[in-house]
């Protein structure tokens, strides 16, 4: 940079194309706003791809910053960068990289004839979202990333590059597998594009193949575990086919476990597979370590002796040995870890040192054939805390030390320090912040089998039914992208031929929404005259024997054909005559056969009109098709009476009554059958609907005797859903019913389609603003259907155990079954009468529980809130006073023990609830206890124990305390203590109930404990 004493503005260097993006150094003058303005310093920063307008590109780099001394001996002045350029922050650098003072001082040599030399160093990853061709730079392609996938990416990445599982998948007979389904074929089809394809590879197919929602998809799945999952997947697949056993004979190992006493003869082994080795980081320096580690024998001493059966407890060494390693071993290193003083997982990115060569030989129970030496082949590696970040890969494709990162769609070579030392993980001494960038798995292959595991794949292994299938969705699918982008160009034209009106009940010739049409793509350009040659094509009809009617919308809201003046109009365009975007309707009349004629006959729009012909069957309830006519304007309505006979199959001279459809429930009577057809019909157009039956004298037996009552009752008609309250995202069924149904009908109807009585029924509003279920609606509600529903279709239904009418008089009561051995065995659901008492509800109760054979055979009512019991309902007490289910208040039934059939007056029962360390936190089931004055607490202690069959070593554990208003008192464990009635005793509180001291067990809650993040915690599962 010359002239440097005048330099005013930012100046940039010219390009310099790193990874096939632009680079330049930039550097400006800036003065520090801490100090005065004579406080001048130098700006150095690296800019990347400055002058792109993309907005997705991302590039990251490290960089050195040098400032060259041009002075013989001088040192540089340097300073590093890492940073991810991307368009916002497309340049990174030191606003103060040098004080102008330090710049100029001629003793650091850096200016010269008023010029000065800067040089950066970049070493960057390849970039994403710009041109960057990963096949060109080293022959392989990467995978796209569908969310939070790129888990997914680093292990199907290593797994193709293990060439003979790959070769084996390719194998697979798949040829009648459903291709949406298969995770064989889905698989199959990632390694033929990862292996042919020039551009990154979707896995969409393979996700949804293994049955995944998107969220699932969406979410990162712990590696280690799909590794397992995806190859039992596999191995499952695999049985039965020319390559079973392919996946243990590649990744399974030995292991013996064993407990071996040091006193006596006896040694307890068994032999266990691996598919991996999962190996502790925390406090371990290299893999050697981790392994002595996982072999480290631990001596069983003291509390924790073993049971060696006979020998009774025994101090033992128990530990593990390798009996064999895999051709291909999977090493999980645990960086992801539990942390107890947290309660959550955590991540150790302490420095963990692995080989490019290990040596396992050290580990085995005795020498295998060959020697257990192992290259590694792949480098899994995650950025980031426990909860996300990125993950890529970096393999050595053919185990000679060239090493590929794998980075989702882009693939780079790389040096063997980025693919093994950078990830090592701890601190890292030129940018001083702990790396969060580490390795979490391992993949070796063994020596003496790395030409057999990474034996070359070409297309002759791979079988050609396979390769097919595979070009013949591409090509299918490149079809379909191809009608995608073409799509604009094109029109629907939807067909309706007579047989979509036959069988329709309903107003109109059809539902527009739910008819079958035959479909046509058009050109919107192509003319009426191309559009008949393609349906005379497809319908098999010249096109003399067939005319379009386009379908329109009436201001009565019918819709109806209407005439096309084909002269007039053959060539004119679909998008001129359908008059818009959307699809054109048309129904296509075709020449009958039975007519012997060779063309449609002439239509004359002014002085013809189209009719449409409907019979009415009362007996049936039903409606038929009877096809269409030309009639003349002028011709009376009574000249339709033969034709009328013999469409609807009566005899010649049946009475007939005549009825006009105008629109949806207003279907008029014709009463004067000599008028003109242009007068006797209302407002006269083409479409027009005449409805038909036989007159008869006594009609009136029949439900709907009319047509006019048919469509009346048609009108009302209404698709409702019935879900089930009870069952979450109930899909349901749907019934037709009229909206003018009682509540009577509506639930028979019900009734009839569930096969259950009716009465059995409870039925709920829907609550329109959340779409679940609302208030119970009363089995004594007055009103119809329609105004039960509030426009919304839908209603909401349980089953219940009695009839409605008493069920609506009583409550529902939920409440917990406990047997004699304190096990929480059934939930109760209880109907007792709202004014019903206690003594009621154990009554009901009674019905549906098992008694102690021996027992007392009295039941009692217990109210319990946070798993300590609070009182013991009387049996004479309200339920509608002092019985609210809800909240953190349960209730409890059980039978009353023997021992606590009678109390005397020198005995008292007491609650007993479990606790560890913190009274607030109780847990279990807790139980009543009957105390005597004055008995030493052991005999307590006794029967606590005997009531929870604890073994004697568990109950050691236990403590005592006196439990009243928060406060605990320990009862003393190395001096008797007798019971004082008056520690149990109830204490009153100034203004408030009085306080009810329990008795608290403080022990270690052995029941397992649900994550708080168990919505993150799913267990991946590949479900077909």
């Amino acid at each position: 940079m010359e002239n440097i004493s005048r330099l005013k503005e930012s100046h940039l260097s010219p390009p310099c194309m790193v990874r096939n993006l632009p680079w330049k150094i930039m550097i400006m003058p800036r003065n520090n706003p801490n100090h005065d303005r004579q406080q001048k310093s130098l700006g150095f920063f690296l800019q990347c791809n400055g002058e792109s307008e993309s907005t997705s590109w991302s590039c990251s780099a490290n960089a050195e910053l040098k400032m060259i001394s041009q002075k013989p001996g001088g040192d540089n002045f340097a300073r590093k960068i890492q940073h991810l350029f991307f368009m916002k922050e497309n340049d990174w650098g030191f606003s103060h990289f040098l004080s102008w003072q330090d710049l100029m001082d001629p003793e650091k040599g850096y200016v010269k004839d008023d010029s000065i030399l800067l040089e950066v160093h970049v070493k960057a990853d390849a970039p994403h979202g710009v041109c960057w061709d990963s096949k060109k730079h080293t022959g392989f392609v990467g995978l796209k990333n569908q969310g939070a996938t790129c888990y997914m990416n680093s292990l199907l990445q290593t797994l193709y590059f293990t060439n003979q599982l790959r070769k084996a998948v390719y194998l697979m007979p798949t040829e009648s597998d459903d291709s949406s389904k298969s995770v064989p074929l889905a698989l199959q089809r990632v390694f033929y594009e990862l292996q042919f394809s020039d551009k990154p590879v979707g896995t969409k197919k393979l996700t949804k193949s293994f049955g995944w929602e998107t969220l699932d998809s969406f979410m990162q799945h712990d590696v280690q575990e799909l590794c397992r999952v995806l190859l039992d997947n596999m191995e499952s697949k695999m049985k039965g086919t020319c390559v079973e056993g392919t996946i243990p004979k590649l990744f399974e190992g030995k292991m013996l476990s064993y407990i071996k006493c040091k006193h006596v003869e006896y040694l307890s082994s068994r032999t266990e597979p691996f598919y991996d080795i999962q190996l502790n980081v925390k406090g371990r320096k290299t893999i050697t370590d981790s392994f002595k580690d996982y072999i480290t024998v631990e001596s069983l001493e003291g509390d924790n002796k073993y049971d060696a059966g006979q020998h009774g407890m025994q101090e033992a060494a128990k530990g593990v040995i390798f009996l064999s390693f895999p051709p291909v071993l999977h090493l999980q290193l645990m960086r992801f870890q539990y942390d107890p003083l947290t309660d959550t997982n955590i991540k150790i990115n302490d420095r963990f040192e692995f080989p490019e060569k290990l040596n396992l030989e050290k580990f085995l129970q005795d020498k295998e054939k060959t020697p257990a030496n192992y290259v590694l082949h792949a480098v899994l590696v995650h950025s980031g805390d426990n909860h996300g970040g990125h993950y890529v890969v970096y393999i050595n494709p053919k185990g000679d030390g060239k090493w590929c990162k794998f980075d989702d769609d882009v693939v780079s070579r790389c040096t063997r320090q980025e693919g093994i030392d950078a990830n090592f993980g701890g601190h890292d001494d030129e940018i001083s912040v702990k790396h969060c960038t580490n390795a979490y798995m391992l993949v070796y292959i063994r020596e003496s089998f790395i030409g057999e595991v990474l034996q070359s794949v070409d297309e002759s292994d791979i079988p050609d039914t396979l390769i097919e299938r595979l070009l013949e969705e591409k090509r299918v699918e490149a079809q379909k992208r191809k009608e995608r982008t073409e799509a604009h160009l094109y029109m629907n034209v939807q067909v309706a031929t007579d047989d979509l009106f036959c069988g329709h009940q309903g107003s109109d010739l059809l539902d527009i929404e739910k008819a079958n049409f035959r479909n046509f793509k058009v050109k919107k350009t192509a003319t009426l005259m191309e559009f008949l040659e393609t349906l005379s094509e497809n319908l098999k009809y010249p096109i003399l024997q067939l005319r379009p009617w386009p379908f329109a919308q009436r201001t009565n809201h019918t819709y109806r054909p209407t005439v096309l003046d084909i002269d007039r109009d053959i060539n004119k365009t679909i998008q001129e005559l359908a008059e818009g975007e959307g699809p054109w309707t048309v129904w296509v009349e075709t020449l009958t056969p039975e007519s012997n004629k060779d063309r449609l006959p002439l239509f004359d729009k002014e002085g013809d009109v189209l009719l449409f012909l409907k019979r009415y069957d009362p007996r049936s309830g039903s409606i038929s098709y009877c096809g269409h006519i030309y009639m003349p304007i002028v011709e009376p309505i009574n000249s339709l009476i033969p034709l009328l006979c013999a469409r609807g199959n009566f005899p010649q001279g049946t009475d007939l009554i005549l009825y006009e459809e105008v629109k949806p429930n207003l279907v008029e009577r014709i009463e004067d059958y000599h008028l003109p057809i242009e007068k006797g019909l209302e407002e006269l157009m083409d479409g027009d609907i005449i409805i038909f039956q036989k007159e008869e004298s006594e009609h009136d037996h029949y439900k709907l005797p009319t047509a006019k009552d048919y469509f009346r009752d048609l009108y009302y008609r209404v698709e409702v859903s019935f879900c089930d309250k009870n069952i979450p995202n109930d899909p349901g069924f749907t019934l037709e019913l009229s909206q003018r149904m009682n509540y009577d009908q509506v639930a028979n109807a019900v009734g009839h389609y569930l096969g259950v009585d009716p009465y059995l029924l409870q039925f709920f509003y829907t609550q329109g603003y959340r779409d679940g279920p609302g208030n119970p609606i009363r089995c004594t509600y007055e009103g119809t259907l329609k105004e039960l529903l509030f426009g919304q279709p839908k209603l909401y239904y349980q089953l219940i155990s009695i009839k409605i009418n008493e069920f609506e008089n009583k409550r529902q009561f939920k409440c917990t079954w406990v047997n004699c051995k304190l096990k929480e065995e059934m939930k109760l659901v209880l109907y007792p009468s709202k004014t019903g008492t206690v003594k009621d509800l154990l009554e009901d109760a009674r019905q549906l529980v098992e008694l102690q054979p021996d027992g007392t055979g009295k039941l009692r009512l217990m109210e319990v809130i946070s798993n300590k019991i609070v009182c013991i309902l009387r049996e004479d007490v309200l339920l509608s006073e002092h019985v609210n289910v809800g909240g953190t208040k349960t209730y409890r039934v059980e039978e009353v023990p023997i021992e606590e059939a009678s109390i005397a007056e020198n005995e008292m029962l007491i609650p007993v609830a479990h606790y560890h360390k913190d009274i607030l936190a109780t847990f279990g089931v807790p139980l009543m206890l009957k105390i005597k004055h004055g008995e030493s607490f052991s005999s307590v202690k006794d029967r606590v124990q005997k009531k929870l069959e604890v073994p004697d070593k568990e109950f050691e554990k236990f403590k005592f305390a006196v439990i009243v208003m928060g406060r605990q008192t320990y009862i003393p464990e190395d001096k008797e203590y007798y019971v004082d009635l008056d520690d149990f005793s109830p204490h009153s509180i100034q203004g408030g109930m009085p306080a009810r001291p329990w008795l608290g067990l403080d022990h270690v809650n052995k029941t397992p404990k649900r994550s708080r993040n168990y919505y993150l915690e799913k267990a991946i599962k590949i479900h077909n």
